[in-house]
Formats: C-alpha cells, structure tokens, sequence
C-alpha cells in the first residue's frame, strides 16, 4: 500500500486474473493502474499499451523510475533494469487489462449504473457520483475515459468495496458500446438524450438512437432502463429495452407520464430551484448549476438512485453543492487593472443541443458596467453532410442569448459568423490559436465570455490565454501544458471522448 490508498491488485492475484507470468519480485502490490508513464503514482501497476503512433512498452523504465509497483507488458522492453518487477501477459496487454477489469468487476458487490447519451453524459456521470458518495464508497470512471481504452482501465481500478459503480460509456459508430456494457454489466442504464451528433458516422438520429440503445446488451432482465420522455427517441428506445429483456422502463421528463415528472423550475443565473415527483414522492431541491439542460438530467440522475435503491431526498438535497464540471460551464472571475470579467468555460466538448443550452445559459447572466455578452466558439465535429447548415442553426440561439459579439475559429463556424450581423461580428480565423490574442486583445472589465467548441476545434488554448490575464495568476505552465506534443499518443487515446 502507498499512503492510505487501497490495494487494488496483489501480483498473484493480477496474474491469476490475466493467465499472465510474474517476473523479477513478485511481492509487489499495486494500488493503483495507469497507461500513462507520464501521470504514474507510487504504487500503480503500469500497463503498456500499444497505440497507433507510440508504443507503451517504450515507456516502461520511465514509469517504473516514477514509482511504479510493477510494469504488465506483452514482450520483454530493451534497456530495463536487472531484476525489473513486471507482468508478463499472454497476449496484447489492452486485452490482458480487460481481463483485469472482468475480474474487478465480477468481484465487486456494489450496484452499478451506466450512463449514456448524445450529449450530458460527463455532467450526469458527475453528479451520480457526488450525490451517491454522500451515502456510499462510490467510484466513477475519471473525466472521460469512456471508450474502449477507458472503460477496461477504470474497471481494472474499481475497488472491491464499492457500494456504488458509476460509468460512462461512449462512442461514435455503431457497435462500439454493447461491448462496454457487457463489461460493466449495469444494474441501471441512463440514456440522457438522442440528439444529431455524430453525423458523420450516422445516417440520422434514428441510428444514434440504435447505437446508444446497446447499452442495454451488457444487462441482464433485472435491469432498469432510465430515459428521457421527452426525447423523440423514446419510443424507439423503449422498445429495444424490451428486445433485450428489460421490463423495467423509467422515464424522466416534463411530460405528464414520465416517471421523474418535472412539476416546476426556476431557472436563474447561477442555479435552479426545481420542484420534481421522483416516482410519486415529492421532492424540492437547489440544482447548484444553471440551466434547463442541467435540471433534466438532474431528474435522470435522482431517477437513477431511485432505481439503485438509495435514497432520493438525500441525493435531491445534496444537488446545492455539485461542483462545477471542467470544461463545461466552470466560471472564473478574471481580474484586469480596470476591472474584472467572467469565463465560462465550456471548452471540453459541443455539439448544435450542447451550443443552445450553453448559450441559453449565457443569455440568463448580466454583464456588468459597460461589459458585453461574448461568445467564443469552435467548430462542432463530426456533423457529416449537415454541419454547415447546423452551425448555422446557432443563428437565433445567439440572438436569443441577446450576445453582443461572436468570435469564432474553424471552417464551419466561418458558415455562421458570415450570416450573422455586422454589430455582432468580433473576429473569426482558421484555428484557436489565431483567435486566442484578438479574443484576449478585446475583453474588458464587465464581460461576460463564454468559450465552446469541439475538442478537437481546441478552444481550451483561449480558455488558457484569457485564464493567463488574470492578474493573480502565478505562472503560464498550464497555457503551455496545452499547446506541447507529448510522446504517448496510445496514453491519449485512451482518454479521447466518444459521444
């Protein structure tokens, strides 16, 4: 044990769960498990997978110098030192930390949930495990490691004493979650919403609907299906709920038969006053995070420990103090020598569903003295046929949001900032990095700015710029951490986000 983290894994018993062969010490424990040479704890068990540019295997002296119990590796790495503690593994190592992840699972006695969905599936996944650890050891997969990289790696860092099981599952074609499901096994399966994203790779919303429905292949007839009423979809997915044998269908929504029933919202600036009957028991609460999207999925979430068996009004009064997300809609208070401005960065992720609710949002918070609404914004990815015309939908959001001025980077956000008024043109260019000064160049005390855009449209870079401003900020490393190629492509793979 290192500290007064659990052990996960002794060396026997991670042999045992891989079919794979101990060498050098063998007493070793790990009390943890990482892909990453770079983010290894003392303690962990490094595991060396190979990705599509960089192989792990190459980084497995790296790791063990930083701490590492021990390395599982699927062929003897050069240069290692004499006597090195490692795990040697029958077959490819991801296919060996998926065994590792079956066993954590099948030895675990908690209730899990799997959380799915177009868009909110982060911010859902968040808060099941803030208001879950209230009334249990509770693990949740970390940020977004949610995809077939992802889920083996949170499973096999799943500790045997959890009560509660929380995962994210993810993807962008069809047939890439059925086989996460099947990993995690969730007793309760939350699907936020069907929305057009990924059109790139889907023919329409309909397929989306098929795709995010696998998530139901990995439960067995016991299981609880949680959707949202509202969603065009919902017919389409209670159906194939039914076809994989689940007879308990839960529904959350504003409409009159959902089984979470929104009764009443107040929806203001910095949080929500929501008044829901969460299968027939009235309940009250303050949503610490503003929006109608995040009042929603707050009735998925309390839906969900319903269906785990825990306690809703606890959960529901525990809702005044979820903290903010990373990248999707935490605030900061910027301080310039005339005076401060708002970020909000929603810089993580987007797509058309995610841009409207976040500028919504944006349109409830008032400027101060002489400042203006602005909205930052990149590219939304992987739209296929569609995308000029989707982001040229964001038109009347903005309006809506009575936005003074756009700024906006990417080749599909050129479609809308040409449509837009002359008044509410800022700037566009080609990538965020030439956005990010003419956006820093333009704020001023009173703003209130607003950063989105898809991951890859990399709008953090001007989230990181306007942080670097703030007058009381001590260094530019983490605007630097951005922008600097690191040298394990397969470490950030496994961490890339699917929808």
């Amino acid at each position: 044990m290192s500290g007064d983290r659990t052990v996960l894994w002794t060396a026997d018993e991670a042999a045992a769960a891989t079919g794979g062969r101990l060498a050098g010490p063998s007493a070793w424990t790990a009390t943890g498990v990482a892909i990453d040479s770079r983010k290894v704890a003392v303690g962990d068990l490094f595991v060396a997978i190979r990705g599509p540019n960089f192989d792990g295997h190459a980084f497995v002296g790296a790791a063990l110098a930083a701490g590492a119990a021990a390395a599982m590796v699927d062929h003897l790495p050069d240069n290692l030192p004499e006597g090195a503690p490692l795990l040697l593994a029958p077959a490819d190592t991801l296919e060996s930390m998926a065994a590792l992840g079956v066993v954590a699972r099948a030895r675990c006695g908690a209730r899990f949930v799997g959380v799915t969905g177009s868009v909110g599936k982060t911010g859902t996944k968040e808060t099941l495990r803030h208001v879950l650890s209230a009334q249990g050891a509770t693990y949740a997969n970390e940020g977004s490691l949610n995809n077939h990289w992802g889920v083996p790696l949170s499973l096999a860092r799943l500790p045997a004493d959890s009560s509660y099981g929380v995962f994210e599952l993810g993807m962008n074609h069809a047939g890439e979650l059925g086989p996460l499901s099947r990993q995690v096994k969730p007793h309760v399966a939350v699907i936020t919403t069907i929305e057009a994203v990924h059109l790139e790779f889907f023919s329409g919303v309909e397929a989306i609907a098929d795709a995010k429905a696998e998530i139901f292949e990995g439960m067995d007839a016991g299981g609880i299906a949680v959707l949202n009423r509202d969603n065009g979809q919902y017919g389409r997915l209670a159906a194939a709920a039914r076809r994989q044998g689940l007879t308990d269908i839960w529904s959350f929504g504003a409409h009159d038969e959902a089984d979470a029933r929104l009764v009443d919202c107040s929806l203001h600036a910095t949080c929500s006053a929501v008044t829901a009957l969460i299968r027939g028991e009235r309940v009250q609460y303050c949503l610490s995070q503003p929006g109608r999207h995040w009042v929603m999925n707050s009735l998925a979430v309390l839906l969900a420990v319903k269906a785990l068996g825990a306690d809703v009004a606890a959960a529901a009064r525990s809702l005044s103090s979820l903290p903010p997300v990373k990248g999707r809609g935490t605030r900061k208070r910027i301080q310039l020598p005339q005076g401060a401005f708002t970020l909000i960065d929603e810089s993580y992720n987007a797509s058309p569903a995610a841009m409207t609710a976040t500028l919504e949002v944006l349109g409830k918070i008032d400027p101060g003295a002489g400042g203006r609404r602005i909205a930052v914004l990149g590219d939304m990815r992987e739209l296929g046929a569609r995308a000029d015309a989707l982001h040229i939908g964001l038109a009347e959001p903005l309006r809506n949001a009575h936005v003074d001025a756009v700024y906006a980077c990417g080749p599909h956000m050129k479609t809308l900032f040409d449509r837009l008024p002359a008044a509410m043109r800022g700037a566009w260019t080609e990538t965020s990095v030439e956005l990010a000064p003419i956006v820093t160049g333009t704020v001023k005390g009173g703003d209130v700015i607003m950063v989105k855009g898809s991951l890859g449209s990399r709008t953090g870079l001007i989230v990181d710029a306007l942080a670097a401003l703030d007058s009381g900020r001590e260094s530019e490393d983490k605007a630097a951490s951005r922008t600097t190629n690191q040298p394990q492509a397969a470490a950030q793979s496994a961490q890339a986000p699917r929808g």
